[in-house]
């Protein structure tokens, strides 16, 4: 009965530190997720640009003239190389 006892304690001390070592373990995850999630958001380092897309869309056409260019044809896979 004595060592029924006994072993009933050493075995519940056991268990309750392998549960203590598991939620240890899920907390040290979850700051790592919090961690990594502060570091990739949007309000960190990253500040994007105050500019319109009507500002964008001038400056492309400034630098891209679509009315002057050369016309390339673009072959089709499976069209002969000889042709």
């Amino acid at each position: 009965m004595i060592s029924l006892t006994v072993f009933g304690a050493v075995g519940l001390g056991h268990l309750i530190q392998g549960s203590k070592d598991v939620a240890k373990f899920k907390d040290d995850q979850e700051w790592e997720i919090i961690e990594t999630r502060k570091a990739l958001s949007w309000t960190g380092p990253y500040k994007p640009n105050k500019i319109s897309l009507d500002q964008e869309l001038k400056a492309w056409q400034e630098k891209v003239d679509i009315n002057n260019s050369d016309y390339k044809r673009i072959p089709r896979p499976n069209e002969d190389k000889s042709h």
